[in-house]
C-alpha cells in the first residue's frame, strides 16, 4: 500500500534530489526511484540502476539522478508502494545527543540517571545497534510496540545515510521506537528496549543532502493521533544536536566496517513525558524539513 497521507505531504516540495525504493504498479521486485518535490516517481531501474546501494556508492548520486530522471518512465506516487530506503545496510543509533534526551532518559530511572548524565558530556558518545535492514519498516507500514512493555514511545530522529566508504551521502526521517520502562529498569536491557520487530521506521526517501550546515537549519516535528485526535505533538531544531555529524560517524566506524553502507539515527529532542504511552492504532507522523513525512500506524508485536 502507498503512504496513508496525502502524497503532497510525503514529498518535501523542494529541489533536492530524493531517492527511494518502491514496488511498481501491479507488483514485481523492488525498484529504485527518484522524485523532486512532485507526486511522481522516476523509475531509475529502467536506466540500469538496480539497487539503491549501488547508487549511493557512486561518486555523485545527485548528478546521476539529475541526468536520468527526465528520460526514464515515471509512475504516479499513489500507484506505487514506498519501501524503507535500506537494502543490506544496518541501522545504528546515537543516544543522549540532545539535552532533552538526556533529561528524559534520566527520568526513566534513578538507577540509570548518572550514566546518562555522564555520557552527554563524555568524549565517547552512546552508539548502539538498532536494526538489521529486514526489520526496518517504511512509510505507510506499521511500527511495533512490545507486548511485554507498558511504556512505549516513538523517537523522531534525523537519520544520516552513509555509503560503504563512510561518507555521509544523504539523510532520511527516522523513528527509533523505544520501550522506556524496560530500559529504565536496567541499562543492560537496552537491546530489548530498542531492537525488536518493527522497532525502526525510515523514509520516505533519502534526500541527497550531506551539508551539515544546511541540515542544521532544518526542524523535526512529530504528531500522534488517537481515534482521529492529536494526543501529543512537539518540534525541535536539528541544530540542537550537540555533536557534529562527522564526529558521530567517526565513532561509529571505529574498529568496524560497513561494506554495504550504514544508517545512523542521531538521537531525539522530542520526548513525551512519563504520562504518555503509545497504544495500538495510534498514528505517528514525523516531518523533517528537507526530507518529507514518515507516517506509521502502531501495532503490538
Amino acid at each position: 500500500m502507498a503512504s496513508p497521507t496525502p502524497h503532497g505531504s510525503t514529498s518535501p516540495g523542494n529541489a533536492r534530489a530524493l531517492v527511494c525504493r518502491f514496488l511498481p504498479p501491479g507488483g514485481g521486485p523492488p525498484r529504485v526511484g527518484a522524485a523532486r518535490g512532485n507526486n511522481r516517481v522516476a523509475d531509475l531501474g529502467a536506466a540500469g540502476i538496480e539497487s539503491l546501494t549501488a547508487l549511493l556508492e557512486s561518486a555523485d548520486p545527485a548528478a546521476i539522478v539529475a541526468a536520468l530522471e527526465p528520460v526514464v518512465p515515471h509512475h504516479d506516487l499513489d500507484e506505487v508502494t514506498l519501501l524503507a530506503p535500506v537494502e543490506r545496510q544496518e541501522v545504528w543509533a546515537a543516544g543522549v545527543t540532545y539535552l532533552r534526551s538526556k533529561t528524559a532518559r534520566m527520568e526513566e530511572s534513578d538507577f540509570s540517571a548518572s550514566a546518562y548524565d555522564r555520557v552527554y558530556d563524555a568524549d565517547r558518545p552512546e552508539i548502539f545497534f538498532k536494526s538489521p535492514a529486514e526489520k526496518v519498516v517504511g512509510t505507510g507500514d506499521a511500527v511495533g510496540i512490545r507486548a511485554d512493555a507498558r511504556w512505549n514511545v516513538p523517537e523522531p530522529e534525523l537519520a544520516l545515510v552513509m555509503n560503504g566508504c563512510g561518507r555521509i551521502v544523504g539523510c532520511a526521517v527516522g523513528n527509533d521506537m523505544s520501550s522506556r520502562d524496560i530500559e529504565g529498569e536496567n541499562l543492560l536491557y537496552l537491546p530489548q528496549a530498542k531492537t525488536y520487530d518493527r522497532s525502526c521506521a525510515l523514509g520516505p526517501w533519502v534526500t541527497l543532502e550531506a551539508d551539515e550546515a544546511a541540515i542544521r537549519r532544518w526542524s523535526i516535528a512529530i504528531d500522534i493521533e488517537r481515534a482521529g485526535a492529536s494526543v501529543f505533538s512537539g518540534q525541535t531544531g536539528i541544530d540542537q544536536i550537540k555533536r557534529r555529524f562527522d564526529e558521530l560517524a567517526a565513532w561509529l566506524w571505529r574498529s568496524q566496517r560497513f561494506p554495504h553502507g550504514v544508517v545512523l539515527l542521531t538521537g531525539t529532542g522530542v520526548v513525551p513525558d512519563e504520562s504518555f504511552t503509545l497504544q495500538p492504532g495510534d498514528r505517528v507522523t514525523i516531518r523533517l524539513d528537507g526530507v518529507g513525512t514518515l507516517v506509521n500506524q502502531v501495532v503490538t508485536v
